[in-house]
């Protein structure tokens, strides 16, 4: 896996900036997209050599008002300057591979998607990692406990599954999503063997990841206002997502789907019967 560095994530966002067309720096005859190095120097207030350097990769770590500065020209939202914080961390760690403890399923969170009864909830770790999934969202989704360890993973499974492609009518936006967590966790665990494993995979089997994982976004939790699944025997369900996490471990997040309206409730309390009867 290529290191994803700090350097990396300022040319893309720089990239991606549109100038203003009176800056006087003659945006018609720009032969690159978004501002120049010497523009965002400027508007950061330190000298274009300094930004330069960022760019690059050199070892220096940004003062707090020079991120904050970079953050504002930037237009980074507040997951995107989290992450850029995560870069800068990991620039200033020496450069080693570290293994990683094993993840394994809060038991309060256990409890937690228990206590939903019928809803269908997946928890979901470090990585995108699947840790567990409610009774219903193995039928409603797929029965990650059956596929082996190293498949359970979600960002895995909706590029490289069908089945995952089916059931979503909004596939892209569901990948992006996912792939945006798995860049999230990317730059909080820069060492972690597991996760440049992934993404080696993802890249090599999947144009898809590529083109998402180049774009550089970036999610903490896939929570869309709205979301719908598509089951073979009940039709389509449109559910409101609920992500629910825990300050003693923010890796984990449960995402527990509620239907949206009464034709959602109706489809769902037929799964359950289905379920019921397996």
């Amino acid at each position: 896996m290529k290191e994803t560095t700090l350097g990396d994530f300022l040319r893309t966002r720089r990239a991606a900036l549109v100038p203003e067309p009176d800056d006087g720096a003659g945006v018609s005859r720009r032969r690159v997209p978004g501002l120049r190095r010497e523009e965002v120097a400027r508007l950061v207030g330190v000298s274009a050599d300094y930004y330069t350097k960022l760019e690059q990769g050199r070892r220096i770590v940004p003062s707090e008002g020079v991120l904050s500065a970079l953050a504002h020209v930037l237009e980074l939202d507040h997951l995107a300057k989290e992450h850029m914080y995560d870069l800068v961390c990991g620039n200033a760690r020496p450069r080693r591979q570290q293994a990683m403890a094993g993840q394994q399923a809060r038991p309060g969170m256990l409890r937690l998607m228990e206590s939903f009864g019928g809803l269908p909830a997946v928890l979901v770790g470090r990585r995108t990692d699947v840790l567990a999934t409610s009774p219903l969202a193995r039928h409603l989704i797929t029965d990650f406990n059956r596929l082996p360890s190293r498949e359970r993973n979600a960002a895995r499974w909706i590029l490289l599954s069908e089945h995952a492609r089916r059931i979503h009518p909004d596939w892209e936006a569901a990948a992006t999503g996912l792939v945006g967590m798995l860049r999230m966790d990317a730059g909080r665990y820069p060492n972690d063997p597991r996760t440049a494993e992934l993404i080696d995979e993802l890249s090599t089997m999947s144009e898809h990841f590529t083109r998402i994982w180049n774009d550089w976004h970036i999610a903490d939790s896939v929570v869309p206002e709205s979301k719908v699944l598509r089951h073979a025997l009940v039709g389509c369900i449109r559910f409101h997502v609920e992500a629910v996490t825990t300050a003693a471990d923010r890796d984990q997040v449960l995402q527990v789907l509620i239907p949206a309206d009464s034709d959602s409730r109706s489809a769902l309390r037929r799964l359950q019967a289905l379920a019921r009867a397996d």
